[in-house]
């Protein structure tokens, strides 16, 4: 078998770290990231928000939703560099100042929208944009609109209910 001589391989420098400015949350953060540094672990990593989840990492569940400048986003799929100058709102934002809840967490308590909880937060976020966007306008088009949000216990019945509550209040 043949060694490799790792005394002479050059060193290859890695890049300098970038700064980006965001507002997470209604707070202005500057954060020194590596460029291949992803919104979602920005967020959990650097800032310390983990109510949004990292799943499947492709894109393809979920549970990193985000709000940026109010359209949702898969934050796995982003990189921070590119949302610099951004506003950005997770599941922590929500809510108001004092604690009070945003319509759609409270509705998704109301209607035990959530069994693990894990992909909550994205499904709330997502919920929020898809009210925003005012798309939808029955269920059929709720479940549409949210098909990009998995949930492994099964509880969509619920989270359109919740979401339903919150569409008919507006």
């Amino acid at each position: 078998m043949a060694q490799i001589n790792t005394a002479t391989q050059a060193t290859i420098p890695l890049p300098n770290k970038t700064s980006v400015e965001l507002t997470v949350n209604g707070v202005e953060a500057k954060l020194d990231v590596a460029p291949w540094t992803t919104l979602l672990d920005a967020l959990r990593e650097h800032l310390d928000l983990t109510g949004t989840k990292k799943g499947c990492d492709h894109g393809q569940c979920g549970a990193c939703t985000v709000l940026v400048d109010g359209r949702r986003i898969n934050s796995c799929l982003t990189l921070a560099v590119m949302k610099d100058g951004t506003q950005v709102t997770t599941i922590e934002g929500l809510a108001t100042k004092n604690g009070v809840l945003h319509p759609l967490q409270q509705a998704f308590i109301d209607h035990d929208a959530f069994q693990c909880g894990y992909c909550t937060p994205g499904q709330i976020c997502s919920a929020a944009g898809l009210i925003a966007e005012g798309h939808a306008k029955n269920p059929d088009e709720i479940r549409e609109l949210m098909s990009g949000n998995i949930c492994r216990c099964g509880a969509y019945p619920n989270i359109v209910a919740a979401i339903r509550q919150v569409m008919e209040a507006s």
